[in-house]
């Protein structure tokens, strides 16, 4: 790993060229579209076009980086884990959740069997799909069978309309399921009327309207409406009242209290705010309707009046800019959603190098601009944090971070770090602008002295490497992280160190402070 590192920092412009090979080998034509891309500086590519073929490369750029950390089969084991979830818990809501209001508008359960119901969904679970019913998460255990009903019956829906379907091997599938249901004494019992329908296309519809009954009793249950995220949806965005809270009398006033399910009692110094697990993130990333692919992804480039192209005003007078880095957002979204973690960062940090400083509690401009303005837009911060957090935790994902900030193929601006070109650069403050700016002007080639009005704390040796010692390389993330409430602050990044408060992992300043001193010519 020493070796690695060190032909990192010497041969990036080589690792370059590996690369290219690495890309052509994997897919000619895609191959070429970037490399004229990157010839011209993008200039011949729409938005649209230059959207698609990031969206394209980041897988490619994503295995690349696994393979030269040798974390492949931890990559796999991360998109394997997203697919399940998007496959199951989130087809299922798309498929069947999501429409239920319109199937059953105004009917009343009263008069359903419910308990036949039930009793036919369990058997469905445990006989048709016998793996999922082993799944101690009993959402994705339902998700599972939902999520294949769903698309089989809007298969079949498609062609009864004339239309096509990308849905493979339907009858098979079909089929199978029946067999493996008539092959069963109960199950046969159970779904006796139902094996009799000679069509698959009858008998998914007939196994379709059981899922949606039982999804439209479930919805009415408050430990799984209020729990099971396939069942969340997006609330009506009242800009009057933006945060719900109750009004306590105090006697001769009264005053506003955010409602009690939603405070977090300080704990000194703890971390009171943690960030989402991957379902609450993924189902986010669900939310999002991916508009780059229509150039109309405001959450980076802000919402325009079509007349004369300037920034509209929200009902709160908040201008809706998006992201000031224009950050490729919906992109990373979509690279996220197919399970690339390396591959979504590396299209974060295009445009975003330093997005350890970003994201969750930090900042939501794109949030303001997001493309859903009367209902919940999406948390694109807790994405953002996601895809940088799940990649920390690799092994050796902090090297990953590393590398990416002076190595990135999907910036074609610049996509290594330049050697020195022996002119020097005093940036005065290291905060979020100053610790950015060293950074860009260390890929440029400039050496960077950093100064900052407050004491700096030394970060050590073995961290950081000098002129004689290479940083020891860091294996695992937790071996730098630290509780909020044990951490000395390490005076680094003004406003971030003393001006935000527990609600943000500062953790993640070390990242930033440890990735630019490691860096010869700061």
């Amino acid at each position: 790993m020493h070796t690695l590192i060190y032909m990192m920092q010497k041969r990036l412009g080589d690792l370059l060229t590996v690369f290219d090979q690495f890309a052509e080998a994997e897919n000619a034509e895609l191959f070429q579209q970037y490399l004229t891309y990157r010839q011209t500086q993008g200039l011949e590519f729409t938005p649209e076009q230059t959207s698609e073929l990031l969206v394209a490369m980041a897988p490619l750029v994503g295995r690349f980086v696994a393979r030269l950390f040798n974390v492949s089969e931890q990559h796999q084991s991360q998109k394997a884990s997203i697919t399940r979830e998007i496959d199951s818990v989130f087809t299922y809501k798309n498929q069947v959740v999501e429409k239920l209001d319109v199937y059953f508008k105004g009917q009343s359960t009263d008069d359903w069997d419910k308990a036949g119901i039930n009793r036919k969904m369990d058997v469905l679970l445990k006989v048709g799909f016998p793996e999922s019913a082993q799944d101690s998460d009993a959402e994705r255990r339902i998700a599972t069978v939902g999520a294949e009903i769903g698309l089989l019956s809007a298969h079949y829906k498609l062609l009864a309309k004339g239309k096509p379907s990308s849905e493979q091997n339907a009858d098979t599938r079909a089929e199978a399921l029946r067999a493996r249901l008539q092959q069963d004494a109960e199950a046969a019992t159970e779904f006796v009327k139902l094996l009799d329908l000679l069509q698959p296309a009858d008998f998914i519809a007939s196994l379709m309207e059981l899922v949606q009954r039982w999804s439209f009793l479930a919805a009415q249950q408050p430990e799984i409406a209020n729990n099971w995220l396939s069942f969340k949806f997006p609330e009506k965005r009242d800009f009057e009242q933006l945060v719900k809270h109750d009004t306590i009398s105090r006697g001769e006033y009264s005053v506003w209290m955010g409602e009690a399910e939603h405070r977090r009692r300080r704990d000194g110094f703890k971390l009171t705010d943690t960030r989402y697990q991957q379902r609450e993130v993924l189902s986010e990333v669900n939310h999002c309707i991916y508009c780059h692919e229509r150039d109309t992804d405001s959450c980076s480039k802000g919402m325009r009046n079509k007349k004369n192209n300037t920034f509209k005003v929200d009902p709160l007078g908040e201008i809706t800019i998006g992201c000031p880095l224009e950050e490729k957002i919906s992109e990373m979204h979509l690279v996220k959603r197919r399970g690339d973690n390396i591959g979504a960062l590396a299209v974060v940090m295009i445009d975003n190098p330093m997005c350890p400083g970003t994201g969750h509690r930090i900042c939501n401009e794109c949030m303001k601009g997001c493309i859903y303005q009367k209902t919940d837009p999406v948390n694109i911060p807790e994405i953002e944090t996601n895809v940088l957090t799940d990649v920390l935790f690799m092994p050796y994902g902090f090297e990953i971070y590393s590398f990416l900030t002076r190595w990135n193929p999907l910036n074609i601006k610049r996509p290594h770090m330049l050697p020195y070109n022996g002119k020097n650069v005093l940036v005065v403050g290291l905060g979020p602008a100053g610790y950015t700016m060293s950074h860009y002007l260390l890929n440029e080639g400039f050496a960077v002295v950093g100064i900052d009005g407050l004491k700096l704390e030394p970060l050590p040796l073995a961290l950081t490497g000098d002129a004689e010692h290479l940083p020891e390389p860091i294996a695992d993330f937790n071996t730098l992280y630290e509780d909020l409430d044990k951490r000395v602050l390490a005076g680094f990044g003004g406003v971030a160190e003393y001006g935000i408060t527990v609600r943000w992992d500062k953790n993640f300043l070390k990242v930033i402070y440890l990735t630019l001193k490691r860096r010869a010519a700061f």
